[in-house]
C-alpha cells in the first residue's frame, strides 16, 4: 500500500481540524502515525510511552513540557525547528493559537504500555495516573482525563496511594534530551556531504527513529517491520512500488507500508527526508 500526498496542500485542506476542540488530524494511521497538530491546547497531563516522538514545527512555536531526570523542563520548539523525544520521558505538549506542527510516532507493540499522569502542582510527586495499552490515544485520552477531573484526587489535590503503582511498567530515562534545532540550518550545513555521499543519517544508531536525508541516486529495499515516510523537500524523485510508478515533486510525500518492496530513483536536484520507526531498533537507553 502506498499513499501519495502533497503536504502543504493537505495542511490547507485540513486546517479546520487544527482548531479547538479537535486540534489534530492524522495524515497516516498505520504502523507509522503521521499527524499534524494545532492549537490552542494547554494541558496539565503528562504522557509516557515506550516509543519515540518526532516533532517539527511547520508554523509558529510550541512548548513541550517534560520531566527530565526528576525535574521539570520546558523544551521550546520554534517554527522550523525539529526535536526528537526519546522513549520513557513524561511529556506534555503545550500548543498555541495559529500554530501547526508535525508529530510522528509508531504503533505500539502488544507488550508495550502507555501512561498518563498528573503531578501535584509544580512538583514531580504523582497525583493521579493510569496505565493502559494504547491503540488510539485520541480516543483513549478523553475518558482518562474525564476520570481525573471527577476524581477525589482532583478535588483534594492529594493522591490516593492505593491507586499509584509501586513500580512503573518500565524505567524512566535519566539522560539529557537533545536541544531543538533548525532543520533548514542543518540541511544547509550538510548539503556538501549529502551531495558527496548521496545520503546522510541525521541521528545515527542511538535512536529507534531512523531519519536520513537523501540526495541524488537510487536504491531498492523492503522494510519488513515498519512503514516508511518520504517527504520530497526539493527536486524530484520516482518511487516504484506495488507495480506503480509515482512521481514526487517538491512538497509531495509518500507512505510505503511495511513489507512492500520498492525502488527509489532520485534526480540530481533531489533532497528528500526518509523516516522509519522500526521497533527492532528499540532500546530503553542509548
Amino acid at each position: 500500500m502506498h499513499l501519495l500526498i502533497n503536504v502543504k496542500k493537505w495542511i490547507e485542506e485540513n486546517k479546520v481540524y487544527f482548531l479547538p476542540p479537535v486540534c489534530n488530524k492524522l495524515m497516516h494511521n498505520m504502523q507509522l502515525k503521521v499527524m499534524f497538530v494545532g492549537g490552542p491546547n494547554i494541558r496539565k497531563d503528562y504522557h509516557i510511552e515506550e516509543g519515540e516522538e518526532l516533532f517539527y514545527q511547520v508554523k509558529g512555536d510550541m512548548c513541550l513540557k517534560i520531566i527530565e531526570n526528576g525535574k521539570h523542563k520546558d523544551v521550546v520548539i520554534r517554527e522550523g525547528e525539529m526535536f526528537l523525544l526519546p522513549s520513557c520521558i513524561p511529556h506534555s505538549p503545550q500548543r498555541y493559537k495559529d500554530t501547526v506542527g508535525l508529530v510522528i510516532e509508531r504503533r505500539r507493540l502488544i507488550t508495550e504500555t502507555d501512561g498518563l499522569r498528573y503531578y501535584i502542582d509544580n512538583s514531580t510527586d504523582v497525583l493521579f495516573e493510569k496505565w493502559f495499552y494504547c491503540e488510539d490515544l485520541g480516543i483513549q485520552l478523553k475518558p482518562v482525563i474525564e476520570e481525573f477531573f471527577s476524581s477525589q484526587q482532583h478535588r483534594t489535590g492529594k493522591p490516593n496511594p492505593d491507586e499509584l503503582l509501586k513500580e512503573t511498567p518500565f524505567p524512566f530515562r535519566t539522560d539529557t534530551v537533545m536541544a531543538p534545532f533548525s532543520f533548514k540550518e542543518w540541511l544547509d550545513a550538510h548539503r556538501a556531504e549529502i551531495k558527496a555521499k548521496n545520503a546522510v543519517d541525521m541521528f545515527g544508531e542511538q535512536f529507534e527513529t531512523k531519519m536520513v536525508i537523501y540526495g541524488a541516486g537510487q536504491n531498492s529495499h523492503t522494510q519488513e517491520n515498519a512503514d516508511i515516510w518520504i517527504w520530497q523537500l526539493e527536486g524530484t524523485s520516482i518511487v516504484k512500488v506495488d507495480g506503480n510508478s509515482l512521481n514526487l515533486s517538491e512538497g509531495d510525500s509518500i507512505l510505503i507500508s511495511q513489507g512492500s518492496k520498492y525502488q527509489w530513483e532520485r534526480g540530481e536536484d533531489c533532497i528528500a527526508l526518509y523516516i522509519v520507526q522500526d521497533p527492532a531498533r528499540k532500546r530503553l537507553y542509548p
